[in-house]
Order: structure tokens, then sequence, then C-alpha cells
């Protein structure tokens, strides 16, 4: 498996990570506790070294799941995990979650559940538009001074809450949605974490499955699943998008690849910084995932890719706000 480093902070990571949330939690049903253990040590077993969970998914339980599956190699792998600006069922906090002593109870909380006593990466999951960034970032580095983590992060945040936070305590990552079929973040984010020696973590690469082109038209979707309320899965619009497919069956069947690997190839093409995380629940996922770090587009190809997708409009999206009506999720 191909290395990459988290900009400047010193944190190597696969190339490829895993995104644990959808073992138990935004995805419907997923698999037992025993099955997504094996999961896990299955990927680090095929090279990977880089694990993302955090509290708020369950909530608790996939941080005590993880804790449990990466316990035997803890010490040779990079474990990121996130904490709420927003109080999670049970956190009961008086002086409020988004300050010094709410966040130090999170961390103290993360940890034993991690099995750990040190977390490597620490993001604030989300950043409330009225957040003072500098205080939290001050927060952060205290916690680093004292060895509880080794870096920290933010999420979905702006140039302006990244630059401003950066020059307090300086940000190991920022993970934020990225795909094919969101590009947000590539004009003002992904350039500033360029600049500034942040690495770039992606969140939904496949942009929820998608971009695998294993999701049905007429799919139906319960519980949890994140994809009963994101647009791009309304039937229309599936419809509306299958020429991004086509363009990616394509490729893939040039380069010997699968439209999935095509689509994280396409991301780590060029940006040494960028490292996507997507979700693997079965192990031939995995198998097909982390290969794609070694799914090498030339410039050529990378620029013919480029070339056409500018001439196709993404329809649908995934918001927080459409992800909260699920009831279950507070992300603002």
């Amino acid at each position: 498996m191909k290395k990459r480093r988290l900009g400047r902070s010193g944190l190597e990571v696969s190339a490829v990570g895993m995104g644990c949330m959808g073992f138990s939690h935004g995805y419907g049903v997923g698999p037992s506790e025993e099955e997504a253990v094996r999961l896990i040590r299955r990927a680090f077993e095929l090279g990977c070294t880089f694990f993302d969970t955090a509290e708020g998914y369950g909530p608790f339980v996939n941080e005590e799941l993880v804790g449990r599956a990466v316990e035997p190699f803890r010490d040779r792998i990079v474990l990121a995990t996130k904490f709420s600006p927003f109080a999670l069922p049970g956190q009961n906090m008086p002086e409020g979650k988004l300050s010094r002593s709410g966040v130090r109870r999170a961390v103290e909380d993360s940890l034993r559940r991690l099995r750990t006593d040190y977390i490597d990466l620490y993001y604030e999951h989300r950043v409330p538009d009225d957040e003072t960034v500098e205080e939290v970032a001050f927060w952060m580095g205290e916690l680093i001074a004292e060895g509880k983590i080794r870096g920290w992060g933010q999420s979905q945040s702006t140039e302006s809450q990244i630059r401003r936070a950066h020059a307090v305590t300086p940000l190991a990552a920022v993970q934020s949605e990225y795909s094919i079929m969101e590009r947000m973040f590539e004009k003002d984010v992904i350039p500033a974490c360029a600049e500034l020696g942040i690495g770039f973590v992606a969140f939904s690469p496949l942009a929820s499955g998608f971009l695998s082109g294993r999701c049905a038209v007429n799919a139906v979707y319960q519980g949890d699943d994140v994809r009963r309320v994101i647009t791009r899965f309304e039937p229309g619009n599936m419809a509306a998008n299958e020429p991004i497919l086509m363009l990616l069956r394509r490729v893939a069947e040039d380069k010997g690849a699968t439209p999935a690997q095509i689509s994280l190839a396409w991301m780590l093409h060029g940006r040494d910084f960028v490292v996507p995380i997507p979700g693997m629940r079965r192990e031939e996922r995995i198998v097909e995932n982390l290969g794609a770090a070694d799914v090498e587009l030339s410039d050529d190809e990378f620029e013919a890719l480029e070339r056409a997708l500018s001439g196709m409009v993404v329809h649908g999206n995934r918001t927080d706000e459409d992800i909260e009506r699920l009831g279950s999720v507070r992300a603002r």
C-alpha cells in the first residue's frame, strides 16, 4: 500500500483509508459486530493504516467497535475520531459541550471507548458559524501538549475558519465531503490546505456509493440510511446522472479497473496531501477500494477525464440540512 503524509503534520497514512461509520450508523443495518471487527482487521492486513470514526456515530458505539478491532495493531496505525460541538444523548454538560471542560470530557470518553491513551487525529465534527475557532484551536493545542492527541482538524469548515484556527494551533487535516459529484471545496478550501501544509481527508469519496455504479434506481433505503434523504438518490436524479457512470465505466474498462477505483484514482492524482476514506462493509469492497491506490491515471488520462466531466451537470447533492431530516443526527 502506498503511503501519504497529511500535510506537514508528520502523520503518515495509507493512500486510501477506511471510513468506519457505516458499520454502525448511516447506511441502514450493517454487518454483525464480529464481522465488522473481522473486516477492519482485514483492511489492516491489506495495508490500510488509517481508520476513521466519531463519537457521534451510533452515537458512541462505533468508537467502541473500532477500538476493539484495532487494539492488536493500535501502535501501527493512524486512528482518527471526531467530537461533536453539540451535546449528544447522555452528555449533560451545564457548561456546554463547546467549552474547554466539555471538549476535555469528550476526548477522555473517546480515549476510553477506543481503548487507547492517545488519538492520532482529533477533528471537530462540524464548525458552528458562531464559534470562536481560535478558542477551540487553543484547547486543541493544550491536548497536543499533554499527549492526549497528536494532531487536530476540522470537518466541513470554511477557508476563513481554517486559516484562523491554523494560526493558533496548526491543523493536521481538514475532513470534508469530496468526490467527482461534490467539488465545492476545490474553489478555496483545498487550495488553502495545499498552501498551509494541511492534509485534506475526503469523506464520501464515492458519493455514498453512487460512483461505484452498484446503486439501483429503484432501491429502497430504510432506517437511518442517509440515502433516504440525499437528493442524488432520487430516481430522477439517478437517471440524470447516468452519463457520469457511463464515462467512469468506459475509463475503467480501458484501465482494467472498476468505476469506484477510477473515482478514487481521480482523487489521488496530482495531490499527495489528499486521502479518501471510503466506507466499505464487505470484503470484496475493501479489496477493490484499497486496490485503487495502485490504479494510476496518466496526466493525459486525467485531463481527458476532467474535460469530459466538465461538460456534465451533477443532479442532486448531499447537505447537512437533508441529513438532519432523518432525526438522528444534528450537524449544524
